[in-house]
């Protein structure tokens, strides 16, 4: 059952972003005093009392946007209001009634919405209250003033909100199956990936790179269960960065990486692998995290070179990610898109598997005889007396050994290759710790050395 839908409304720098992320208390939404930062939906699930409602950002209605993206933006902020259970009309006390949020009170009304909230921003003082009985003549009542900034009446807001939707039915949102992010650089094709995943134009999408510059959570649902995709802002160079906007969009997709359960790393089949592609290669391996590398445009690439020609070429360039499958798509087609969706929830299922503490021992001893060549111990060899697995997502074994510092990345690359094949984990990461442990304190334990 979909959540009830609550969005905020507004012309540019009003703080739509600073009140959604006021409700949402955390910082989800870029906020900069440049006006037009957010273009699209931007959204997040609220729970109060027991309630839930899906809360969204949208960007400035009316913007003068220097990237030509006024129709687009205003595009996302109609299909916000059309699947509204509630509107935030927003307006600033400071600035007093404006023509355009008049021309934005004209466009609520064509749409016919039963619940709309007059919220007065800015109101950082009691005193600054009185300023606000103007937005009456708007025809939606008495403005609540508030102040985002300072969370003045946010609880007052929030008890209304879920006041006016207690009609509507309310269930607890079913748990998220798996998150996948979308990373690349700038104008890959990642906002059409997203819209062509969640089968809407649920981003915006523009030749005009950088057109992205948050990080926007789609939710979505297959087969009865919720799925979260991230686009992400298309990253170059952190020395090629124009300005603080560009700044908190790089943060906001890396930081995407660390919250993903399966990364999408998105190339372009038509440019030559870049140091982008190489950075966040490192990033994806860095954090252990199971990948796709997901090769868009490959229409554009036919001819030129064959699938496994592109394959061997992406293995001397990102050896980092030797792990990872590859997946050819044209994004603008909707083209194997569904093939990447399955491949992430088989990479998903390998990443959370649990395996037996004698099913991975008896792995470790086959692996190490046929490294070591049967039963020879010697002193300044590597032993593994002990192997047990402490965590999911990433796969994380602990490997308890004779001398640790025998255990060089070779070794490790060697060892996790093997464990791969051998256990199911084919295409995803393992993180293997070694510890040191005294043959000692093995003494009359039935645990063998391997």
């Amino acid at each position: 059952m979909a959540l009830p839908v609550v969005a905020i409304i507004g012309r540019p720098n009003v703080g739509k972003s600073s009140l959604f992320n006021a409700i949402a208390g955390e910082m989800i939404s870029i906020v900069e005093p440049t006006a037009g930062v957010t273009r699209d939906r931007v959204s997040t699930v609220i729970e109060y009392n027991d309630r839930y409602f899906e809360l969204i950002d949208t960007g400035g209605y009316g913007i003068v946007d220097s990237d030509e993206l006024k129709e687009h933006i205003e595009n996302q902020i109609r299909q916000a209001i059309s699947l509204a259970d509630l509107v935030l009309f927003v307006v600033d006390v400071r600035d007093g009634l404006t023509s355009l949020d008049e021309e934005i009170a004209r466009l609520l009304r064509k749409n016919d919405l039963e619940n709309i909230i007059l919220v007065a921003n800015k109101a950082d003082e009691a005193k600054m209250f009185p300023a606000a009985a103007d937005f009456a003549k708007l025809g939606f009542g008495h403005a609540l003033c508030i102040s985002a900034t300072n969370n003045m009446n946010k609880q007052l807001l929030v008890e209304k909100i879920v006041e006016l939707l207690k009609d509507h039915i309310n269930e607890k949102p079913k748990n998220v199956e798996m998150r996948l992010a979308i990373v690349g650089k700038r104008n890959a094709g990642k906002s059409t990936l997203t819209n062509a995943i969640a089968g809407s134009d649920r981003v915006i999408v523009s030749e005009i790179p950088g057109t992205t510059r948050d990080a926007v959570d789609v939710r979505f649902e297959k087969d009865g269960k919720t799925f979260i995709v991230i686009d992400t802002a298309g990253l170059r160079k952190k020395s090629s960065l124009a300005n603080s906007i560009e700044f908190y969009g790089y943060v906001r997709a890396t930081r995407s990486v660390g919250r993903a359960d399966v990364v999408l790393l998105l190339v372009d089949a038509a440019e030559p692998i870049s140091q982008v592609d190489k950075k966040l290669t490192a990033l994806i391996a860095e954090e252990y995290k199971a990948c796709i590398i997901v090769v868009n445009k490959w229409d554009l690439a036919k001819g030129k070179a064959s699938t496994d020609d592109y394959v061997k070429y992406l293995g001397k360039m990102l050896p980092q990610l030797s792990y990872a499958p590859i997946a050819f798509i044209t994004a603008t087609e909707g083209k194997n898109v569904q093939s990447v969706l399955d491949l992430a929830t088989e990479l998903y299922k390998q990443a959370t598997t649990k395996v037996s503490t004698p099913r991975l021992n008896r792995a470790i001893e086959q692996i190490s005889e046929e490294r070591l060549g049967g039963k020879i111990r010697v002193a300044h060899l590597p032993k593994i007396y002990y192997a047990t697995q402490v965590a999911i997502k990433p796969i994380t074994i602990i490997l308890f050994v004779n001398r640790a510092e025998l255990f060089d990345e070779n070794y490790k690359r060697f060892l996790v290759g093997r464990l791969r094949d051998n256990l199911g984990f084919a295409e995803v990461p393992i993180r293997l710790l070694v510890r040191p442990k005294k043959r000692e304190s093995y003494r009359g334990s039935s645990k063998k050395q391997f």
